[in-house]
C-alpha cells in the first residue's frame, strides 16, 4: 500500500430517519461530496458509515453535512478507523495504445479507487482501490483494455501484513438461532453464512444455540445476516447489539502472522507463486455427507489450502496445500479440531509431495486453530471433586491444550476454573464436558457470588453475561419459591464518609488531602472544610473502604477520625414538644386556680343572694345594692371592681404566654384554610377576652355605678385543660423514641479486625469501630460476643443465639459457609468471619428503619373531636354573628323588648349603646356556651381513666389512639413463640426403647440428666430440668468426656449413678414403710430389702459408683454416625414427633438405643380460650411465625387457629400487616419479640406481652404487663368500653351546646327563659364537669375473669383437624394445601431441592421441628402433612 494514500472510516448516528426514503436521500447527498468513497446507511441501526479521504473530508464536516439535511447525525466516536486499501498492477491487452487520459478519468470517478498511477511505457496502471468497496474483477470490468498482472498480486497477498486495517471496520454480532438439532443444521447455517459479502467470520454452537458472526457493516446489515439465516430455515434472534471489534498491539501481532483467507478478494493462483503438495488423509467418524461438506468448507476456508476431496465411502480427505507454509501435522491436526470434535485422522503410510518442502523453521509460527479470532471470553466452572493441588495441575494441563482455550486459572480454594477462550472455536458448555470427562463434577452457573440481605429482601448477584442473564437468574430464584425481580440500578449506590480532620494548619493541607485522595481508585468526590475540620468524601464501597481512606490521610501526617454519628434516635423523642406543653400546663395553672377561686366564690354569694330575694322578698334595687357591697365588688376606681381588676390581671399571662402556642397552631391552620380545635379555643379566648376589657374600659370611661359582666375567667380555665391534654399525648408518643434507642443498643460498637496470611494463619488484630468495619473484612468474634456486621463464616464452628432476628428460642449451628447476622450473639465458639453487610445494610439497621419508618408512617387518627370542631367553629361564628345583628334589627324596631330583658339597663346610657351593647353580650354569650371546653375533654378524660384503669389491670396503654383503635380492629394476628407458646422448650415425652429389667425408665432419665447438665443448649437444659424433676432431686451423677457437635449432638461418660439411684430407692422404699402401704413403684431390677437397704448401699457404693456408662444423645445422623442402626419403628415415632412440631432425640448408653425424648415449645393454657373468645367478639384470628410450617400447623390446630403464615421474616411481617390493612382491615399484632417490633409498631394497634424483650414493648401500643393472653381480649373489651364512654360524653358536650345555644341566643326570651353571659359560662363548667364525671364512671369496669371466658365459651371449643387449617409459606399468599404446581414440576422440583438441601447442608439438624425452616416446603406441601387436604 502506498503510504501516502491514506483512508478513513467514520460512524455516525443519525436520528429522525424514517424510511427507506431517507436512507437513499443521504446516501445520494454524502456520496456525492468530494473525498467520500463509500457510504452505507443502515435505518435499523439509525448509522452511516462513511469512508473517506482524510485531506478533503473529516468527520466533523461529514456530521455537519447530515446535520444541514435536516437530521440529528451525533459524532459516537470521533477518532476515524484507518481502512485498508489495496493495490491492484493492471496491464494492457489491446496491441493498440489505449487512451491512457480516459482510463484515469473513468477509474477516478469509480467509487473506491482512491489513487492511479499510469506508465505508459511499461503499458501498465497501478490502481489503489479500497477492497471492502470495489473489487479487482470490478476494475477490469469497467476498463476492458486492461487485465490483471497476476505474478505481482499474487505476491501482494503473500503477505497479510495489512490485514489489521481491514479489522477495524468490523463488526461482531451474537445471535440466538433455534430449530437446530445436529452438526449438519451448523455447518449449514456455516456454509451458507460464510459466503456473503461482508461477512468474515462465522461460529454457530449447536450446545448454545447461537451464531457468533464477525462482519463488515458497510457492506452487510445485521437485518440482512438474520434473513439469509432465516431463509435457511432457522428462526434467528440478536442476542447482543453489534460491537466494533477492538484490537490491541496484541491482536494485531498476532493478526499479521494469521493467514486469512478474504472472501472478497477473488484471487487467481499462479503455480509460478505457489509451492504445493498434496496429503491424504484417512478420516474416521464421519457419518454422512453433513461430515463431508463440514470438513471441506472447514479447510477451504485455510489460506494455505488450495483444494480439499473427502471421500466418504474410502473414508479419505485428500489436501493440496502450500508446503512453505504448514505441515501434513498441523493439517492433521486441524481436522481433528473441526466440530464436533468426533473424526479421528491418521496417514496411509507416508506424504506424497509433488515438490520439496523447504525446512520449517518458520512452520510452527501457524497457529492450530482453524481461524484465528482476536476477541476472547472468561467462563467461570465450578468444579467438586478436587482434593489436592496434583488434581489442579492436571485439570489445567488437559484443558489448556484444547483449541480455542487462551487460560486457566484453577482455584482449589474455591472449587472453581476461571476459563479464558476464544467463543469461534470452543463455548463453556464444551469446557465444563471435557472437566466432567475428567472424573470432576464440573457445573457452569455463570454466577460468582451471591450475597442476600435478609431485612432488604435484595440479593447482589455477581454473573457473568456470556453464560447468564438477569431474568434468568431471577427465574432460578421463583424456582426455589420465592417472588424475584431484577432491579435494574443495581449499583449498590455511593458510601458517603464524613471525617474529622485534624493537623490542617493552611489551604495548602486542604488541597494536599483532596489531591491525594481524588487519585485514589473509587473515591469519587472528596471536600475539605479547614473551618470546620471536617472532610466529605463519596466512595465506592466495592473498591475502598472508610478504614483505606482514613489510613490515606494518616499517611499524609493528619489525624483523621469518623464523625461520631448520635445512635440515639432524638429525632423521634418528643422531648421539646414536651417541655413546651408542660411549661404552658404550669404557667395556665398557677393564673387558674386563684380565677377559679374567685369565680366559685362570686358563684356562691350569688346563689345565696338569690335565696333570700326568693325567702325575704328582698327587691332588686336591695339586691343590686347588696351585690355591689360585697369586698370583691367594691369598685377602686369608678366602674373597676377588684374581682375584674384581680381577674384581668390573672388572664393577660395566661392568654398571652400560656395560649401562646394555641396562637401559633390556630394561625397555621387558618394559613391551610382549615379550622381546628385550636382556631376554636383561641377564638372563644380572644374575643372573651377582648369583649370584657372593651367594656371595662366603656365602664371606667363611663363612670358606671354597676360593675360590667366579663369573661376574664374563660381563657385560663381552657388553656389549663387543653394544655393538660396536649403535655400528657406527647409525653406518650416520646416513650416511642425508646424502642429506637433500645434497638440501637443492640448494635456492636466496635470490631476485632484480624489479618490472615494464605494459610489462614493470624498475623494480626485490631480493634476498631464498627462504622470503619468494610465489606470483605475477617472479623473475629468470641464466645459471648456480638456480631458487629452480616457475614459469612470463614472458620470455626458455634451456636449462635439469633432470637434477635428469627425469634425463636433455638441457638442455629454455624459452620463454615454459614451466614451470622448482626447483633445476634455468639455463645461457645471463636468464630472468624467475612463481612458481608456492613453499615446501614446490616439486618438490625433494617430493622430500625423498619420500625422508624413504621412509627413515623402511621398517620395519627383524627381526634372525632378534631373533626367534629372543623364544622362545630364556622357553624357557631355565624350563628353568633346572626345574634349580633338579629338583637340590632330588633332592638331598632322594638325598642321595648330590649329593654324589658337588658340586666342592669341603664338609662344614662344612649339607646342605640344599648342596643348594640344587648346584642353584643347575646352574641358573646353563644360563643361562650358553645365554647369546645367539654367537646375538647370528651375525648382526653375518657382516655385517661381508661388508661388508668388499664393499667390497674395490668394492660398498660400508650395514650388515646390505640385506646380509640382497638374497638375498630377487625384481625388479631399472633406471633407464635412466646406468645401463644412459653417461647421455651419443655419435655413432652420420654419413651424408654429396652426391657425395664435391663435398664429401668429411673436409670435412663438419671444418666440423660447427668450427661446433658453439662450442655448450654436450651433442649439440653430442658432434659436436665425435667430429670431433676421426675428423679426429685437437685443433684446427679458425674460428667466426664464431654463433647459437643453443633446441630448432632453430644457424647460422654457418666459415673456415679448407682449410688444415686439406690439412695432414691431407698428413700422411696422408706417413705413406703412409714406410710404403712408397701407398693412398689420403681421397676427396678433389684429391689432389697429395707432392713439391708443401708448397708447394701455402704457396701456397694464403690463398687457401684465405679461403674461407667458411655452416653450419646442427639439426632438420627448422630446416631448412624456412631455406628448405631435405627429400626423402622423408632424412626416412624420419630417422625411423628416431628409431624407434630416437636424436636425428637434418641440416647444411646453403652452402644444400644435406650430412649427417645421429645421436645417442644408448650402452648400456653389460656391461649385457646383467647383465640375462641376473639373469634366470638367478631374478630378473625391469624397465626403468623418465622418458623416452619409443621409446628406452625401443629400449634394452631391445638388452639383453634385456621389461617397461618409461617416461614415469614420480620420485614415480611411488615407486608403481610400491610397487606391486610390494604384489605381495610384494621389489624392488632401480638408479639413478644424484637423480630416483631416492625410489625407491631406497623400494626393499627400492637399489643406486647411484659415478659417479652424491651424494643417490643417499646415499639406496642399496648403492653400486657402479665403474660397472659386473655389480657388481649381485655384489651380490646376495654377499648370498646371506653370508646362507647367517649361518645356519651360527646352527647353530653353537645346537649349543653345544642340546648344552650338557642337560649343564649335570646330564641326563648318571651318565655321568660334570658340566660347571661355569666350564666353561659356556668353552663359550660356544667357541661365540663358532666363530662369530667361521665369519663369517672369507666373506674368501676372490672376485667372478666378466666372463669367468666370458659363458662362463655365451654360449650363450643375444641380442636382443629389439620384439614381446617390453612398454611401460608412465607409472604405469598399461596395456601400450602393447595399446590399450583403440575406432578412432573412438583416432582422435578422437590428432587432439585433435596440436592441443594444436600450439597449446601442448610438443615440444622439440632432443631428439625423447631428452629430451622425446612427449605423442601418452600417449593412442594409435605406429603404426609397435606395428604388429607390436597385430595
Amino acid at each position: 500500500m502506498d503510504p501516502s494514500v491514506d483512508v478513513n472510516s467514520v460512524t455516525i448516528s443519525v436520528e429522525g430517519m424514517t424510511c427507506s426514503s431517507c436512507v437513499w436521500t443521504i446516501e445520494q447527498q454524502i456520496g456525492k461530496l468530494s473525498g467520500v468513497h463509500h457510504i452505507k446507511v443502515s435505518l435499523e441501526e439509525k448509522c452511516a458509515t462513511i469512508i473517506y479521504d482524510p485531506k478533503l473530508q473529516t468527520p466533523k464536516t461529514l456530521q455537519e453535512a447530515i446535520d444541514d439535511m435536516g437530521f440529528d447525525a451525533i459524532l459516537n466516536h470521533p477518532n476515524p478507523l484507518p481502512v485498508l486499501t489495496d493495490t491492484v498492477f493492471l496491464t494492457v491487452t489491446a496491441s493498440l495504445s489505449p487512451p491512457w487520459d480516459h482510463i484515469q478519468s473513468t477509474l477516478l470517478k469509480t467509487k473506491g479507487v482512491t489513487d492511479i498511477k499510469i506508465s505508459p511505457q511499461q503499458r501498465t496502471a497501478v490502481v489503489t482501490i479500497i477492497p471492502s468497496v470495489v473489487t479487482a474483477n470490478q476494475i477490469i470490468e469497467l476498463v476492458p483494455d486492461l487485465s490483471l498482472d497476476i505474478g505481482t498480486l499474487e505476491k501482494k497477498s503473500g503477505t497479510c501484513e495489512d490485514y489489521s486495517m481491514a479489522q477495524a471496520g468490523e463488526v461482531m454480532v451474537k445471535m440466538k438461532v433455534e430449530g437446530m438439532t445436529c452438526h449438519s443444521c451448523t455447518s449449514t447455517i456455516e456454509g451458507k453464512i460464510g459466503k456473503l459479502q461482508g461477512v468474515q467470520r462465522i461460529k454457530v454452537s449447536l450446545d448454545n444455540q447461537e451464531a457468533t458472526i464477525v462482519y463488515q457493516p458497510h457492506r452487510i446489515t445485521v437485518e440482512e445476516i438474520k434473513k439469509q439465516i432465516e431463509a435457511a430455515g432457522f428462526p434467528a434472534f440478536i442476542k447482543k447489539q453489534p460491537k466494533f471489534l477492538k484490537l490491541g498491539a496484541i491482536d494485531i501481532e498476532r493478526l499479521k502472522n494469521t493467514p486469512v483467507k478474504s472472501s472478497e478478494r477473488p484471487q487467481q493462483r499462479s503455480p509460478s507463486c505457489t509451492n504445493d503438495s498434496a496429503v491424504t488423509f484417512i478420516v474416521d467418524g464421519m457419518h454422512c455427507k453433513s461430515c463431508v461438506s463440514n470438513i471441506e468448507s472447514a479447510l477451504s476456508t485455510l489460506q494455505y489450502v488450495s483444494s480439499v476431496v473427502v471421500s466418504l465411502e474410502n473414508r479419505s480427505a485428500i489436501v493440496k496445500y502450500n508446503a512453505s507454509l504448514v505441515t501434513p501435522e498441523t493439517l492433521r491436526k486441524a481436522i481433528e479440531a473441526i466440530s464436533p470434535g468426533q473424526y479421528r485422522v491418521s496417514f496411509p503410510s507416508e506424504v506424497e509431495s509433488t515438490s520439496n518442502s523447504p525446512s520449517g523453521s518458520s512452520l510452527h509460527k501457524i497457529p492450530l486453530n482453524i481461524v484465528s479470532q482476536p476477541l476472547t471470553q472468561e467462563t467461570v466452572i465450578n468444579i467438586d471433586g478436587m482434593t489436592c493441588n496434583s488434581c489442579v495441575q492436571s485439570i489445567e494441563g488437559v484443558i489448556s491444550k484444547k483449541a480455542g482455550v487462551k487460560s486457566i486459572r484453577v482455584s482449589l480454594a474455591n472449587g472453581n476454573g476461571t476459563v479464558e477462550y476464544d467463543p469461534l472455536l470452543t463455548s463453556p458448555e464444551t469446557l465444563r464436558k471435557a472437566i466432567e470427562d475428567m472424573g470432576f463434577d464440573a457445573t457452569l452457573s455463570g454466577i460468582y457470588s451471591v450475597l442476600v440481605a435478609l431485612m432488604a429482601g435484595k440479593a447482589e448477584v455477581r454473573y457473568n453475561p456470556a453464560v447468564i442473564q438477569p431474568p434468568m437468574i431471577a427465574e432460578f430464584i421463583r424456582e426455589l419459591g420465592f417472588g424475584a425481580t431484577v432491579i435494574e440500578n443495581a449499583d449498590g449506590g455511593d458510601g458517603i464518609l464524613e471525617l474529622v480532620v485534624r493537623g490542617m494548619t493552611c489551604a495548602s493541607c486542604v488541597h494536599k488531602i483532596e489531591s491525594t485522595l481524588t487519585k485514589h481508585r473509587g473515591i469519587f468526590y472528596c471536600s475539605v472544610a479547614l473551618a470546620t475540620n471536617k472532610a466529605h468524601i463519596k466512595y465506592d464501597p466495592e473498591i475502598i473502604g472508610p478504614r483505606d481512606i482514613i489510613h490515606t490521610i494518616e499517611s499524609l501526617g493528619f489525624k483523621a477520625s469518623l464523625v461520631k454519628k448520635d445512635r440515639s434516635a432524638s429525632h423521634l423523642d418528643h422531648k421539646r414538644e414536651i417541655r413546651q406543653w408542660r411549661r404552658s400546663f404550669l404557667v395556665s395553672l398557677f393564673f387558674c386556680i386563684p380565677v377559679m377561686g374567685l369565680m366559685i366564690y362570686m358563684m356562691v354569694m350569688d346563689h345565696h343572694l338569690e335565696t333570700l330575694h326568693h325567702n325575704q322578698n328582698i327587691s332588686q334595687e336591695e339586691m343590686i345594692h347588696i351585690h355591689s357591697s360585697m369586698f370583691l365588688e367594691r369598685q377602686i376606681l369608678p366602674g373597676l371592681s377588684i374581682m375584674n381588676l384581680l381577674s384581668f390581671l390573672l388572664c393577660v399571662p395566661v392568654q398571652f404566654f400560656g395560649g401562646w402556642h394555641f396562637y401559633i397552631q390556630a394561625y397555621k391552620a387558618l394559613k391551610h384554610k382549615t379550622a381546628n380545635m385550636d382556631v376554636l379555643i383561641v377564638l372563644a379566648t380572644t374575643i372573651a377576652f377582648a369583649y370584657s376589657l372593651v367594656i371595662l374600659l366603656v365602664a371606667m370611661y363611663e363612670r358606671a355605678k354597676v360593675n360590667p359582666i366579663t369573661f376574664f375567667d374563660t381563657p385560663p380555665m381552657l388553656f389549663v385543660f387543653i394544655a393538660l391534654g396536649r403535655w400528657l399525648e406527647h409525653i406518650a408518643k416520646g416513650k416511642t423514641s425508646e424502642a429506637l434507642a433500645k434497638l440501637i443498643s443492640l448494635q456492636a460498637t466496635e470490631a476485632t479486625i484480624v489479618t490472615l496470611d494464605s494459610d489462614n494463619i493470624l498475623l494480626s488484630e485490631e480493634q476498631v469501630d464498627v462504622e470503619l468495619v468494610q465489606r470483605g473484612d475477617i472479623i473475629k468474634v468470641v464466645p459471648g460476643g456480638k456480631f458487629p456486621v452480616d457475614g459469612r463464616v470463614i472458620e470455626g464452628h458455634s451456636m449462635v443465639d439469633e432470637s434477635l432476628i428469627t425469634g425463636e428460642a433455638m441457638p442455629v449451628a454455624k459452620k463454615p459457609g454459614s451466614t451470622v447476622i448482626a447483633g445476634s450473639i455468639n455463645q461457645n465458639g471463636s468464630l472468624l468471619i467475612r463481612a458481608t453487610h456492613v453499615g446501614g445494610d446490616t439486618t438490625l439497621s433494617q430493622i430500625v428503619k423498619l420500625v422508624e419508618e413504621a412509627q413515623t408512617s402511621k398517620a395519627p387518627i383524627q381526634q372525632f373531636a378534631d373533626k367534629l370542631s372543623g364544622y362545630f367553629v364556622p357553624f357557631i361564628v355565624i350563628v353568633s354573628i346572626a345574634t349580633l345583628l338579629v338583637w340590632i334589627i330588633i332592638g331598632f324596631l322594638n325598642f321595648e323588648i330590649v329593654e324589658a330583658y337588658f340586666p342592669g339597663y341603664n338609662r344614662s346610657i344612649s339607646r342605640t349603646e344599648t342596643i348594640v351593647r344587648f346584642a353584643f353580650q347575646a352574641s358573646i354569650t353563644v360563643l361562650c356556651i358553645a365554647c369546645p371546653c367539654s367537646l375538647g375533654l370528651a375525648t382526653p378524660t375518657a382516655v385517661m381513666v381508661g388508661t388508668g384503669v388499664g393499667a390497674q389491670n395490668g394492660i398498660l396503654i400508650k395514650g388515646g389512639e390505640p385506646l380509640e383503635m382497638a374497638h375498630k380492629v377487625k384481625v388479631v394476628v399472633f406471633d407464635k413463640t412466646g406468645t401463644i407458646t412459653h417461647g421455651t422448650p419443655v419435655v413432652n415425652q420420654v419413651k424408654v426403647l429396652v426391657e425395664s429389667n435391663r435398664m429401668s425408665r429411673n436409670k435412663i432419665l438419671a444418666i440423660v440428666g447427668t450427661a446433658e447438665s453439662n450442655s448450654e443448649h436450651p433442649l439440653g437444659a430442658a432434659i436436665t430440668k425435667y430429670c431433676k424433676k421426675e428423679l426429685n432431686t437437685e443433684t446427679l451423677g458425674t460428667c466426664t468426656d464431654f463433647q459437643v457437635v453443633p446441630g448432632c449432638g453430644i457424647s460422654c461418660k457418666v459415673t456415679n449413678i448407682e449410688g444415686f439411684l439406690h439412695k432414691n430407692n431407698w428413700k422411696i422404699e422408706e417413705n413406703n414403710i412409714k406410710n404403712a402401704s408397701l407398693v412398689q413403684i420403681d421397676a427396678s431390677n433389684e429391689q432389697p430389702s429395707t432392713s439391708s437397704s443401708i448397708i447394701i448401699d455402704a457396701q456397694l457404693s464403690n463398687s457401684l459408683n465405679s461403674q461407667q456408662y458411655k452416653v450419646l444423645i442427639g439426632n438420627r445422623e448422630w446416631m448412624i454416625r456412631n455406628g448405631l442402626v435405627i429400626n423402622n419403628d423408632v424412626d416412624d415415632s420419630m417422625n411423628e414427633h416431628e409431624r407434630k412440631g416437636r424436636t425428637a432425640v434418641l440416647v444411646a448408653v453403652d452402644d444400644e438405643l435406650c430412649g427417645l425424648i421429645a421436645i417442644a415449645d408448650t402452648v400456653k393454657p389460656e391461649a385457646e380460650l383467647a383465640v375462641h373468645t376473639l373469634k366470638s367478639m367478631g374478630l378473625e384470628v391469624v397465626l403468623m411465625t418465622g418458623d416452619n410450617s409443621k409446628t406452625a400447623r401443629s400449634i394452631a390446630s391445638q388452639v383453634g387457629i385456621t389461617k397461618v403464615f409461617a416461614e415469614v421474616l420480620p420485614s415480611h411481617k411488615v407486608a403481610k400487616v400491610k397487606q391486610l390493612q390494604e384489605e381495610g382491615k384494621q389489624v392488632a399484632m401480638v408479639g413478644d419479640g424484637i423480630n416483631d417490633s416492625p410489625a407491631l409498631a406497623m400494626a393499627n394497634v400492637g399489643i406486647a406481652i411484659g415478659t417479652g424483650t424491651d424494643v417490643a414493648i417499646e415499639a406496642a401500643d399496648v403492653v400486657l404487663i402479665r403474660n397472659d393472653l386473655l389480657d388481649v381480649v381485655a384489651s380490646i373489651d376495654l377499648s370498646r368500653k371506653t370508646v362507647k364512654r367517649i361518645r356519651i360524653n360527646f352527647v353530653f358536650a353537645l346537649i349543653y351546646n345544642l340546648v344552650g345555644i338557642p337560649i343564649a341566643a335570646g330564641v326563648f326570651m318571651p318565655i321568660g327563659l334570658v340566660l347571661q353571659p355569666w350564666m353561659g359560662s356556668a353552663a359550660m363548667a356544667a357541661s365540663s364537669v358532666s363530662v369530667v364525671l361521665s369519663s369517672l364512671f369507666l373506674k368501676l369496669y372490672r376485667k372478666p375473669t378466666y372463669e367468666n371466658y370458659e363458662l362463655h365459651a365451654r360449650s363450643q371449643m375444641g380442636q382443629k383437624s389439620p384439614s381446617e387449617i390453612s398454611v401460608h409459606v412465607g409472604i405469598d399468599d399461596t395456601s400450602r394445601n393447595s399446590p399450583k404446581l403440575g406432578l412432573l414440576d412438583r416432582i422435578v422440583n422437590y428432587s432439585r431441592a433435596s440436592i441443594n438441601s444436600l450439597l449446601s447442608d442448610k438443615r440444622s439438624l439440632n432443631s428439625i421441628g423447631t428452629s430451622e425452616p425446612d427449605k423442601h416446603s418452600l417449593l412442594v406441601g409435605d406429603c404426609r402433612e397435606d395428604d388429607d387436604t390436597a385430595l
